[in-house]
Formats: C-alpha cells, structure tokens, sequence
C-alpha cells in the first residue's frame, strides 16, 4: 500500500513516520504522476492558501506558498477522479474545503486564536464529535484535541459535512465527505500527546486505512 503526501520533504518528516506506523509506504511528492501510481492521498499541514483560491484577497493569511496549493488542489481533483481515499490534516483539510468550493475564515479573533493558535507547541481543547460520523467509533462524543492554526473553515464546501467542532467558539474540527471517501481534521492525529488529550491519533491512520482497503477492493 502507497501513499502520496503532497509535499515537500523537509516539512513532511512527522507525516512520513505516522504513515510507516500503518505499515504503508509514504511517497513525499509533487508530482500528480507519482500521485496517480498511489492507493492514496494525504494532504498534509502547512502554511496558508492563496486566498484568491476561495475568491477572496487577503485579510491575514501567511506563509503562501502559492505553487504548493496549486499542486495540492490538483491532487486532490486527481484523487477524486480516481476514486482514491483522502486524508487532509490541518492545512490538507483546509485544501479540502476550499477544493469543494468553500471558504476560509483568514484570522481567527484573538481569542479564538489563544485557543488553537501554535505558541511554542499545540494547543489542547475540548471537541464535540457527531454521533453517527466516522470519528465517533474512534473517540465517542467528546475528546481533547492539539491545535496549531490561526485560520478555520466558514462556508463548508459542496457535499462537506462538520462532524467534530470546538464547543467553545464552534470552530469546526473534523470533516466528511457524503460520498466519496474524503475526510479530513483540524487537529495533527500525527503529534497528539496522548497523555495531555487522552486519545491516541492512530486511530484517524486505522480509519483512513480501512477506506483504502475498501478503495482497492472495488
């Protein structure tokens, strides 16, 4: 089993290693032919999107890499076309989101960012989680969770559901696709200290695992 993570090497190190713990082999790439030779995608974090992206100009958004979000948003039109699993993290489920026709929310208020910006490591806090979503079977309807992100979605994309948010100020923490096996989280799964939050981020792996062996089945 192979999986594309749509990236640069240097920033993908934590997403290599939560791959190989699935026993899959990740292939860090940029190429939507190495993509397309792969059982799966992950959409890895990472700095912010291209505002134009989402039909806006910016109003806060950092770290653009404008050439990266094009190479992203074209992988995840390939995955789709072909029909292959998708795993967005942080940045990779806001790729997501806006690869859907949605939007983002560039700044956060401050005091939503106090809450889920990165300062000198993750932020930990309380979610909610849909009964009835792939994320309940994994952690139940509630769970602490690591954030590092100063933008969040607003307007979900087209066949987008929110099945986990923060109670707090709603931002919304996990995603799903209604028919096609896309999903996505906020959170880093890949990092999470199990000891501060309670949960172990393999779970969200085992998951994504269980769509790409449905994937290669069919």
């Amino acid at each position: 089993m192979r999986i594309a993570i749509l990236g640069k090497k240097a920033d993908t190190v934590n997403y290599v290693k939560y791959v190989q713990t699935m026993g899959a082999i990740p292939s860090v790439t940029l190429s939507m032919g190495e993509v397309a030779c792969c059982n799966a995608l992950l959409l890895p974090g990472g700095g912010d999107i291209t505002p134009a992206f989402f039909g806006e100009k910016n109003h806060g958004s950092r770290n653009i890499d404008t050439e990266l979000d094009i190479l992203q948003l074209q992988a995840l039109d390939l995955a789709v076309r072909k029909g292959l699993p998708v795993l967005g993290i942080c940045k990779g489920l806001q790729i997501i989101n806006v690869g859907f026709g949605g939007t983002l929310t560039q700044d956060m208020e401050l005091q939503e960012v106090t809450r889920h910006g990165y300062d000198n490591g993750d932020k930990y806090h309380s979610s909610i989680i849909v009964r009835n979503s792939w994320l309940y079977p994994l952690y139940g309807d509630k769970t602490t969770v690591n954030s590092a992100h100063h933008q969040a979605i607003s307007k979900l994309g087209n066949g987008l559901a929110a099945v986990q948010h923060c109670p707090e100020d709603q931002c919304i923490e996990a995603i799903t696709h209604q028919s096609l096996p896309i999903i996505g989280v906020q959170w880093h799964p890949e990092r999470i200290d199990e000891n501060r939050s309670g949960i172990n981020g393999l779970k969200v792996l085992d998951y994504f695992s269980s769509l790409i062996s449905a994937s290669v089945q069919i």
